[in-house]
């Protein structure tokens, strides 16, 4: 059964925290009443998130494709809360580039942070996590749509969708739900270089059929639901959180940047 469902205070592990999608979701997490775990790699800026939020919630490190890393985070967690309810990988990066002129180098980081990083987070959270746990994983439109240049992203994104549907179903007897969001186009620091690049931005927006692009609240939201009751009977699904984009083309970020530089 569910910390909310019980009624004591949920424990929730957002990795990713201090900002973009994680820190939306942890600013909803903890008003709605969790113990809120900020872990981020970047310890100094989870602490000022922490501190700003007040209350209990608290900051710690991680790297999450250092296996030793994560689980230390979740056994700290435990020892220290005494339960690991709810967690959410926000964790990510993206290497863009053809991939002719890929390095094997900016190809791992992305597979390491997105696919292993969520493997492990997924993994060393089930270790400590009770009955009737949640889990959400970030894939992203990139999982389902391919992109020119993001062939990194793609391949990584779209393990983090299997990864959700086989961890559904070994978890599943434990009553420990694992779904994912897959947001479209959304400006966080992880996107912040299109802003950079002329008409890339509106091109994005322009195969939206919803005319605009997300906001880390929508997600924030969307995972939300996800760790909740309401989502009780609803494990190894992916939301495409989008405005639609799925169902058009994916802009090719190269002729943009082609453009750019003449």
């Amino acid at each position: 059964m569910s910390a909310y469902a019980t009624g004591t205070q949920r424990v929730s592990v957002i990795v990713g925290g201090a900002s973009g999608l994680g820190w939306a979701t942890a600013q909803l997490l903890h008003f709605q009443g969790d113990v809120v775990v900020i872990a981020d790699v970047e310890t100094e800026a989870a602490a000022l998130r922490a501190a700003e939020l007040g209350g209990s919630a608290v900051a710690r490190h991680v790297q999450v494709s250092d296996e030793k890393s994560v689980r230390a985070l979740f056994e700290g967690v435990r020892d220290e809360h005494g339960s690991v309810d709810a967690v959410v990988n926000c964790a990510g990066i993206s290497r863009p580039g053809a991939l002719v002129d890929l390095s094997v180098d900016d190809w791992q980081d992305t597979v390491d942070v997105c696919l292993t990083g969520s493997f492990l987070v997924l993994r060393e959270a089930a270790k400590v996590m009770g009955e009737g746990g949640a889990i959400a994983l970030i894939a992203s439109l990139n999982g389902r749509q391919p992109g020119v240049a993001m062939g990194a992203y793609c391949a990584a994104k779209a393990g983090v969708l299997m990864l959700t549907e086989v961890a559904a179903l070994e978890l599943g007897p434990r009553r420990i739900r694992v779904n994912a969001v897959s947001p479209g186009f959304v400006p966080t620091p992880l996107t912040a270089g299109a802003s950079l690049v002329p008409g890339l931005v509106e091109d994005f927006v322009e195969n939206i059929p919803l005319g605009r692009a997300g906001d880390p609240d929508d997600v924030a939201n969307a995972i939300s639901f996800l760790l909740s009751d309401q989502a009780s009977w609803m494990t190894g699904a992916s939301l495409d959180l989008n405005g639609g984009a799925h169902t058009q083309r994916y802009p090719n970020v190269l002729r943009h940047l082609a453009a750019m530089t003449g």
